[in-house]
C-alpha cells in the first residue's frame, strides 16, 4: 500500500491538495500506531517513506493547508497502558528520510545554506558522522550519579513506557558507569536482536507454540515490551548506543567525540560509524556498509547522517518532527512477484472506502505476506491492478508491502479492470466521493454499522479515551448486544452488568474490572475529548491546538457553533488559529451543524469531566507563549535559524500580522507586514533589539 498520487505535488488543485493531505494523515497515524503501539506494521519501510514524502512535498507545494494534526509534526504513537508512562525531558524525535545520492545533496546544501558562516563561505568544511541505521527499538536510559534509573521507549516522541525492569534484564550492559560521568547522563540507543539470535527464538517460540515474530525487530520491540520480566530476561537483547537526551552538563564538543565518550563508559557503538568530511566520502559509506548489509548478524536499512559540530546542531534546532541536522539514507527495497486473488472493501470510521488486495502469501526478505492495502480506486486505476493479476510488490523490513505494478505479460485472459461499489457493502447506504477527493465515503454516517464501531473504537482508543481492557472484540459484541450505540453508552455500562456478566469468558470479577476502568476515564482532558469525538481531520495535534485556543469545554462548544457563520468573528477566529485551515474549520462547523452530533456532546457532557487546558509557561523565557512574525533581511542569521530560535523559546512563529501578533521582528527590506503591524499598532522591534531581548 501506499496511496501516493502520480500527479507532482505543485500540479495539484487547491481541493485536490486539502484531500490527499487528510488522507495522507488519517493513513499515517494509523500506520504509527500498528508500528510503534502494536510492533505489528502493516505497510513496509519503503511504503510508510512514501506516504510521508508525498505528505512533505504537499506541504511544501501548499504552506498554507498544512494541517494542525500534519504528520510532520509528530512521530511514532502514543505509549500503550500497560506501562507506566516516562516524560522525555527532552523529546525523542525521528529522522527525515532520503533515498537518492542527489537528496543527500539537497539536505548537506539545505545546512549550509542555514547557518549564516557556512552559506557565505563555501570553503569551510562541513563534517558529518555518517552511523548504520539499525532496524530496532528506540530506548532511553536515565542515568543518575552514574546508576541506571530508568529506561523508556520513544512512546508518542514525548511519553514513552517505562520498561526499567525488563533493560535490568540485559547481560553484559553498563548498569553502573565509571569514570568522569555528569549528574544526570541520558543516553539513547536502539535495541536489537541478531539475526541468529532471532532464528533460535522463534524455533523455540514454534516449539513452545507461541508466537512466531515476523522479523527481528518486532521480535525485540515484543521481547523488551514484556509485562513479564522473566520472559524477556530469556531474550539476548543488544543495544547500540548513539545519542544522548538530558544531561547536566556539556559532554563532548562534537558527535564523534560524544561517541568515543560512550564507548569508555562501555556502551557498544556501531564499529561501522566513520566521520566523513566530504560528499563523497558519505556516498563511499553508504555503498560499503550496504554491501556489507547482508552478512552482517543484525538489520540495518540505511545509514544515518549527522551534523559533527553540537554548536551547530543547537543551531540548526528542529522541525516539528526531525532534527535539521541529521538525516537518514535509506538503502533499497526488497521486491518480490505474486498473484493478486482478490480485492475486499473496508470500511472506516469516517465512512471511508479503502480496497484491501489479498495477495497469494509470498515471503520477501524472510517474511510472508499476504495483505496490501490499495489506498482508493485511483491508485487501482493508475497502476492497471486486476483481480488475478501478478503483481510486483516490495518490503522494506514490514510485514505488508507496496504493490508497485502488475506484470502485463502474466495477465489472465479473463482480468476485468476493478470497478468500486457505489453502495457501502456495511450498511447499503451510498457511496459517494466528493469533487477533488480521491476517498470515496459511505454515506450512511451513525446507520452505519462499521462507522459506527470505528467511532467507538477510536472513542476508547489510547490516544483518546484510553479506556484498557475495552477492545475492539468488546466493542462490537455491546453493540450486538444493544448495550452500546453512542459513546455516552460507554459510561452506562455498569448498568447492564448481570448482563456482561452472562456471556462467555465473562465473569464478575472481570465485568467489574470493566467498568472500574471506565470510571478511571470520565475525567478527560479537553484536547483527549475533542481527539476522541473522531471529527474529519481532527487529529491529536489539532485537537490540542483547539483546547489551548479555547479552554475550556463550554466556550469549544459555543465557539464551533457560532464559526458556522462564515462571515462571524467565531469562523475568523478559528481559521486564524495557526494550523488550522478552511478545510478542518469547514469539518469542524459541519460537525456542529448536525443536531444528532449535538446531542452526542451533551450526553456525554452529562457522563465527563471535561477539564479545562492547562498551558505549560516557560517564564525563564522573555518571549514564551509570545506570538511572533518575521519580515525582511536579517543580517546575523538566517530566516530560518530566526524562527527556530524563536520557537525553541517557546514562542509562536505565525506567518501574517494580526491583532494577537506582539512583536514584528523587521529586517532589511520589510515590507507590508511591518506597515500593517504600524497600523494595529503592534510592536516592531529591529534584528538587535530582537537579538537583545532573547539574550543571543
Amino acid at each position: 500500500m501506499n496511496g501516493v498520487r502520480d500527479i507532482p505535488a505543485d500540479q495539484l488543485s487547491e481541493l485536490e491538495a486539502i484531500a490527499e493531505l487528510a488522507a495522507l494523515a488519517e493513513q499515517i497515524t494509523s500506520h504509527d500506531s500498528a508500528y510503534h503501539q502494536e510492533d505489528a506494521p502493516v505497510i513496509s519501510d519503503a511504503a510508510y517513506d512514501e506516504l510521508r514524502n508525498r505528505n512533505l512535498a504537499i506541504e511544501a507545494a501548499f504552506p498554507h493547508l498544512i494541517r494542525a494534526d500534519s504528520p510532520s509534526n509528530r512521530v511514532g504513537a502514543a505509549a500503550t497502558a500497560s506501562f507506566s508512562k516516562v516524560s522525555h525531558v527532552k523529546p525523542m524525535l525521528s529522522l527525515g528520510n532520503v533515498f537518492s545520492e542527489e537528496e543527500v545533496v539537497d539536505f548537506v546544501e539545505g545546512v549550509r545554506r542555514f547557518l549564516k558562516e557556512l552559506k557565505d563561505d563555501p570553503g569551510i568544511p562541513l563534517e558529518m558522522v555518517a552511523e548504520p541505521k539499525i532496524d530496532g527499538l528506540s530506548l532511553s536510559l536515565r542515568y543518575e550519579k552514574g546508576r541506571l534509573v530508568t529506561a523508556a521507549t520513544r512512546g508518542d516522541g514525548t511519553v514513552g513506557e517505562n520498561v526499567t525492569a525488563n533493560v535490568r534484564t540485559f547481560r553484559e550492559f553498563p548498569f553502573i558507569l565509571s569514570g568522569e560521568v555528569p549528574d544526570v547522563l541520558e543516553v539513547r540507543g536502539e535495541v536489537y536482536l541478531t539475526k541468529q539470535d532471532f532464528q533460535v527464538l522463534n524455533a523455540r517460540q514454534m516449539e513452545a507454540g507461541g508466537k512466531v515474530f515476523a522479523n527481528p525487530r518486532n521480535a525485540a520491540a515484543g521481547s523488551l515490551r514484556q509485562l513479564d520480566t522473566s520472559i524477556t530476561a530469556t531474550r539476548p537483547l543488544k543495544m547500540f548506543a548513539y545519542a544522548w537526551g538530558d544531561v547536566s552538563e556539556p559532554i563532548a564538543d562534537s558527535q564523534w567525540d560524544f561517541l568515543q565518550r560512550l564507548k569508555g563508559w562501555g556502551f557498544d557503538v556501531n564499529p561501522l560509524t566513520r566521520l566523513c568530511t566530504s560528499l563523497s566520502s558519505l556516498m563511499d559509506v553508504y555503498r560499503d556498509v550496504g554491501g556489507q548489509r547482508a552478512a552482517l548478524n543484525y538489520d540495518i536499512d540505511g545509514m544515518v547522517y549527522k551534523v559533527n559540530r553540537f554548536d551547530w546542531q543547537d543551531r540548526l534546532g528542529f522541525l516539528s518532527r526531525a532534527p535539521r541536522w541529521a538525516i537518514a539514507h535509506k538503502f533499497p527495497a526488497e521486491k518480490a512477484q505474486t498473484v493478486l486473488n482478490d480485492i475486499d472493501i473496508q470500511v472506516g470510521r469516517t465512512g471511508t472506502l479503502t480496497p484491501v488486495a489479498k495477495l497469494v502469501p509470498v515471503t520477501v526478505g524472510g517474511v510472508v505476506v499476504s495483505n496490501a492495502t490499495l489506498h482508493n480506486e485511483d491508485e487501482i486505476a493508475r497502476k492497471d491492478i486486476r483481480i488475478g493479476d501478478t503483481v510486483v510488490i516490495q518490503r522494506a523490513g514490514d510485514v505488508i508491502p507496496q504493490v508497485l505494478e502488475n506484470v502485463r505479460d502474466k495477465r489472465p485472459q479473463n482480468a476485468v479492470p476493478f470497478v468500486m461499489p457505489e453502495n457501502c457493502p456495511v450498511c447499503g447506504s451510498a457511496a459517494v466521493r466528493n469533487e477533488g477527493e480521491a476517498a470515496r465515503r459511505c454515506t450512511g454516517g451513525l446507520v452505519c454499522a462499521a462507522q459506527t464501531i470505528e467511532r467507538l473504537k477510536h472513542f476508547v482508543s489510547r490516544g483518546a479515551l484510553d479506556i484498557e481492557g475495552l477492545g475492539e472484540k468488546h466493542i462490537i459484541m455491546f453493540w450486538e448486544d444493544g448495550l452500546l450505540k453512542t459513546p455516552a453508552d460507554i459510561f452506562r455500562l455498569h448498568h447492564h452488568l448481570e448482563k456482561i456478566q452472562e456471556r462467555e469468558g465473562w465473569g464478575e470479577k472481570s465485568a467489574q474490572n470493566l467498568t472500574t476502568a471506565i470510571d478511571q476515564r470520565r475525567a478527560v482532558s479537553l484536547e483527549r475529548f475533542i481527539y476522541a469525538l473522531g471529527i474529519r481531520q481532527v487529529g491529536q495535534a489539532t485537537g490540542r491546538l483547539l483546547a489551548k485556543q479555547y479552554g475550556t469545554y463550554a466556550a469549544w462548544r459555543e465557539a464551533m457553533i457560532a464559526a458556522e457563520d462564515l462571515a462571524s468573528a467565531a469562523y475568523a477566529e478559528l481559521t486564524g488559529i495557526d494550523g488550522i485551515g478552511t478545510g478542518v474549520a469547514d469539518d469542524l462547523t459541519s460537525f456542529f451543524a448536525w443536531p444528532d452530533n449535538l446531542e452526542v456532546l451533551d450526553d456525554l457532557a452529562g457522563e465527563l469531566d471535561i477539564t479545562s487546558f492547562e498551558a505549560e509557561v516557560d517564564t525563564a523565557s522573555s518571549v514564551a507563549g509570545r506570538t511572533i512574525v518575521f519580515t525582511g533581511t536579517l543580517d546575523s542569521v538566517t530566516r530560518g535559524e530566526a524562527k527556530a530560535k524563536a520557537e525553541s523559546l517557546g514562542a509562536k512563529v505565525a506567518g501574517s500580522v494580526s491583532k494577537k501578533t506582539d512583536y514584528v521582528v523587521a529586517g532589511a527590506n520589510a515590507g507590508s507586514k511591518a506597515k500593517k503591524a504600524r497600523e494595529l499598532g503592534v510592536t516592531i522591534l529591529s534584528e538587535p533589539d530582537w537579538l537583545a531581548l532573547i539574550d543571543y
